[in-house]
């Protein structure tokens, strides 16, 4: 923090003029994008930025663009920061941008929990001025999705890592069978959920007071940016509210469509929902790759390539219908036996309880800040293992996975459809036994 204060300080001298840096800290999560909350001259400032240009080799525009991004989107009237201005490669900073702090709270457990009355008219009328931002406001670098193509490149990512899980193979399928025409693009946020927006809870009549994180914007199909938020990881929890985790879909299309949004098409909405789901699957898949490779070593990116699972799940979910119903309704195949319990000296199970309970004990109670979310995130690696453990050596199938592929074997299949979903049950009760789907989905498939 010592080393980030004098570059900074000499920063906001540059954009701002004389003051004094007071309060820096850094928020939250974010591994390798980091964002820190500082005062200057007494007024809230947000720094976020890459610590080199390394970290923003793999993407598609980097935080200049993004900057320019934000700033034709905040002066469209979208509730987007203000940028107050662009690192430069002598402020010794690596690259990003500083924006003015909004205040207001983050946490969707905490907005989902007693969310603002209005805030899902809020998020689908913010939506459409998104979708409204005049194209030729962006800068040319913001990039032109190409839905065929970016459906081949997930294909093509999932095949170089192993391509070995059925429930992915048979979501890329069904994707390739369902690929839409192309809509008239607007400008797609991309990340647009709970988590990445900032409400203002404290007050009544509060309500929606900024969209955060940019990063992944492009030019696009709207109803990619509709479907994202509704995703069952996206509404944390909140099964029974399918748009954000606040509301029912038909309220959310019609509050979007009366904001000025395009009519929502059903069909294509359901694309988008397989589609980002699929999305997500991949993208954790590729933080388990980066750890691998030495790219990213952090032991957040590690554990996020194991919430596939998730994902595996929620396809799953999703896929089912397309199934006949005598499949829909066959019981499940038992769970494999369970690994035998441990003799003699310590296993490698009960080496990996002691530690997670040192860190437990020890590490995070002495930790704060990021440092803390860390340990944290170590316990939950370390749960994994243990889970993992005991319940015996897992593997994917790599033949199923390809027959899934190519259209060899379908959920018409006796059986599959049974084993697909004894297969994620298992997988997501090692990986991610607290996430909520889990519960809904052994109750509906009766195990």
């Amino acid at each position: 923090m010592t080393d980030l204060a004098e570059p900074l300080s000499a920063l906001m001298f540059r954009l701002a003029g004389a003051g004094a840096l007071s309060g820096l800290s850094r928020l939250s999560g974010g591994a390798n994008m980091e964002s820190w909350a500082f005062d200057w001259a007494g007024e809230g400032h947000v720094l976020r930025r890459a610590p080199s240009a390394e970290y923003m080799a793999d993407r598609p525009f980097g935080h200049a663009d993004e900057a320019a991004l934000v700033m034709a989107a905040f002066g469209a009237g979208v509730k987007a920061p203000e940028v107050v201005g662009v690192l430069e490669a002598g402020d010794g900073l690596g690259t990003g941008y500083v924006m003015r702090r909004v205040m207001g709270e983050v946490s969707p457990a905490t907005i989902l929990a007693d969310p603002p009355p209005s805030l899902l008219g809020d998020l689908a009328r913010e939506l459409a001025r998104i979708h409204a931002v005049p194209l030729a406001k962006l800068p040319a670098a913001i990039p032109l999705m190409d839905t065929g193509a970016a459906l081949a490149e997930l294909k093509a990512r999932f095949l170089s890592y192993g391509g070995d899980r059925p429930a992915i193979a048979l979501a890329i399928k069904w994707c390739e069978d369902h690929l839409p025409e192309p809509a008239p693009p607007v400008l797609v946020h991309g990340d647009y959920r709970m988590g990445n927006v900032m409400v203002d809870v404290a007050k009544a009549g509060g309500g929606l007071a900024a969209v955060l994180d940019w990063e992944l914007a492009h030019r696009g199909d709207a109803h990619e940016d509709l479907a994202f938020g509704c995703m069952s990881v996206w509404r944390f929890g909140r099964l029974d509210r399918p748009a954000l985790g606040l509301g029912s879909l038909a309220d959310y299309f019609a509050a979007y469509e009366a904001a000025g949004g395009g009519k929502v098409d059903p069909a294509r909405f359901r694309f988008w929902l397989v589609y980002r789901t699929l999305w997500w699957a991949l993208g954790c898949l590729q933080m388990g790759a980066a750890w691998r490779s030495g790219a990213d070593r952090t032991v957040e990116r590690v554990v996020v390539g194991r919430r596939t699972a998730e994902q595996e799940l929620d396809l799953i979910r999703l896929l089912e219908e397309e199934a006949p119903e005598a499949e829909r309704d066959r019981a499940l195949p038992p769970s494999p036996a369970p690994a035998p319990a441990p003799a003699g000296e310590p296993a490698n199970a009960e080496m990996v309880a002691a530690v997670r309970e040192w860190i437990e004990a020890s590490i995070k109670p002495a930790s704060q800040g990021h440092a803390k979310f860390e340990a944290v995130v170590a316990m939950n690696a370390l749960g994994i293992v243990l889970r993992d453990l005991g319940a015996g050596v897992r593997a994917g199938d790599r033949d199923l996975a390809a027959a899934l592929l190519n259209g060899e074997r379908t959920l018409a299949e006796p059986g599959l459809l049974a084993r697909l979903r004894r297969d994620v049950l298992d997988k997501c009760a090692v990986d991610s036994p607290k996430y909520a789907p889990l519960v809904e989905a052994r109750a509906a498939w009766r195990e």
